[in-house]
């Protein structure tokens, strides 16, 4: 076990083998018998390149000899920065082979977020792009070296700047000697994913070869996946959504094809769906309200989706009644974790269930308990709780983080999420928000979530969200943040709306801020922390002292 991850009981671990959910099958090794079934079909397109199975499973082995040439083996965390293309599974695969630990960084990470990461996991590599967007990640890889005392190498994909120092390694050029094959411990970490928080540094999951190879399996079963599918990898390939939710790699398991898509608008992203014939793809909702507004969709073919996966934020009901209509492809709401648990709704529920629920565990071995989160007595059945879980690709504890662990987790293994949950009488889950994420004003606890769904059922509302203001009468004041879709509605307009709709005045919003558009996370969530902070800072610019 790598030192810093938290391993299972060996009981735990024996009875997923038994159930037949753990395999014992490395990351690295299921590329290649992937290989060897569908050796010529196509596995990813993207940057102008048509890569078959068999030519990813070749360009894995020439990386990992290269690196090995380079002195990287087994346990070796690398940092992995690395925009949408097929380069990014190759790496990691090629990692996957020498044993070596991928850390994944998104694109838009910059020197804080990086040398955070390099020294928690105590990186000796950083994989960054030659060019992206105009950043230099070169420049910025070869600063932290000096910074950062593990981190030996920096390694480009592409061609760096005219300008960069000469011991910058370019993957491309690699050559070295496949070497004797590693066969790494199958319940250690095969990679890391960071923590979605927007207020700290993230934290890094360890996912382990078994429980991610359990997971792509279990969700390209839910899904349907086959040979025919063509997954669109939209959002960074770094989160667990697009990475295996089924995503990329459920998609390489089934036998299917990954287009990459280097950003996730409706001018790069409808092209790439009609002329790849693409089945399935997964978006954050702000993503899909971008897809459904105007008529960009009306211009291209889209008759190949079939199924749009909506996760990782609230979807709100109204919103989700508009994919069919508009995009013509059957919805699927997703709600998961990169720590582990995902729930979905499947393609034959009922049209309430996939319209107003986030579905079922995806494995008949998750455990879910809706928990009160201040004393961790069971919810009664329908009533909001925070979600506690256990399961077979759930971790464990986190990176490096014995004290944050302590709290996480419960004594027996179940893992504190944060998330505000109720369960409906069939089972299926209904996120309401976060644990953290309300607004205290004069005492009154008020959820934001529940807030911005009945703000935005206003005709002139696109999106909303709710963030606290200090205030120096009610401790927090009520902020709505509103993009609007055509003139903007008034305060008096929205508070009338709210209370004809049963919304009980402690809720009603105190002030109101228009955005033409809202900070987001790397996550691509809003970023409330940076909403909070500049709806504050324009309160005070006009002077306003209460609300």
């Amino acid at each position: 076990m790598l030192d810093g991850c938290v391993a299972r009981p060996q009981e735990e671990i024996d009875r997923y083998r038994a159930a037949g959910y753990w395999t014992g099958e490395p990351l690295g090794a299921a590329l290649r018998r992937w290989a060897a079934t569908h050796r010529d079909r196509t596995a990813l397109v993207g940057e102008g390149r048509r890569i078959s199975y068999a030519g990813l499973d070749s360009w894995a082995d020439r990386l990992a000899a290269g690196l090995r040439g380079l002195g990287i083996g087994p346990g070796d965390r690398v940092v992995v920065q690395l925009p949408n293309a097929p380069d990014f599974v190759a790496v990691c695969f090629g990692l996957f082979r020498l044993g070596a630990v991928p850390v994944f960084s998104l694109p838009a990470h910059r020197s804080y977020e990086v040398r955070h990461l390099c020294e928690l996991s105590g990186a000796v590599a950083h994989v960054v792009p030659g060019s992206q967007r105009g950043f230099d990640h070169v420049g910025m890889s070869v600063a932290l070296r000096k910074e950062v005392p593990s981190l030996r190498h920096t390694l480009v994909v592409g061609e760096p700047r005219p300008g960069t120092p000469g011991d910058v390694v370019l993957l491309d050029g690699l050559t070295g000697h496949p070497g004797k094959a590693y066969a790494p411990d199958p319940t250690d970490a095969a990679f890391f994913l960071l923590s979605g928080g927007t207020t700290a540094l993230p934290k890094l999951i360890p996912r382990t070869h078994d429980d991610y190879g359990y997971q792509i399996r279990a969700t390209a079963e839910v899904c349907g996946l086959g040979p025919q599918t063509v997954y669109l990898a939209v959002l960074p390939v770094e989160f667990n959504f697009t990475w295996g939710c089924p995503g990329i790699l459920g998609t390489l398991h089934a036998g299917g094809t990954v287009v990459f898509a280097p950003d996730p608008s409706p001018d790069t992203c409808f092209p790439l769906i009609a002329a790849e014939r693409v089945t399935l793809t997964s978006v954050v909702p702000t993503i899909a309200h971008l897809w459904m507004g105007g008529n960009e969709h009306a211009r291209h073919d889209l008759s190949s989706l079939a199924l749009l996966q909506i996760g990782s934020a609230k979807l709100h009901r109204h919103v989700a009644e508009q994919v069919r209509p508009v995009l013509g492809c059957a919805l699927q709401q997703v709600f998961g974790m990169a720590e582990g648990l995902l729930t979905m709704t499947r393609r034959d529920d009922p049209d309430d269930v996939v319209l107003a629920t986030q579905g079922r565990p995806v494995s008949p071995a998750d455990v879910i308990r809706v928990a009160d989160p201040v004393t961790g007595e069971r919810a009664e059945p329908g009533e909001v709780g925070e979600l506690v879980t256990r399961g077979p690709y759930t971790l464990r504890g986190y990176y490096r983080a014995p004290e944050h662990n302590r709290t996480a987790f419960t004594d027996d293994g179940f893992f504190r999420s944060g998330d505000l949950v109720r369960l409906t009488a069939r089972g299926d889950l209904v996120v309401e928000g976060r644990v953290k994420d309300v607004v205290i004003r004069g005492g009154d606890k008020v959820s934001a979530t529940e807030l911005e769904g009945h703000l935005t059922r206003h005709p002139r509302v696109a999106q909303a969200a709710v963030v606290a203001v200090p205030d120096p009468a009610l401790g927090e004041a009520i902020c709505a943040c509103v993009m609007p879709d055509g003139d903007p509605p008034g305060m008096p307009e929205l508070r009338c709306m709210l209370r004809e709709s049963g919304v009980a005045d402690f809720k009603l919003p105190d002030l109101l801020e228009i955005y033409d558009a809202f900070p987001l996370t790397g996550l691509g969530k809003v970023d409330k922390k940076a909403l909070a902070a500049d709806a504050a800072g324009r309160r005070a610019a006009r002077g306003e002292e209460n609300h």
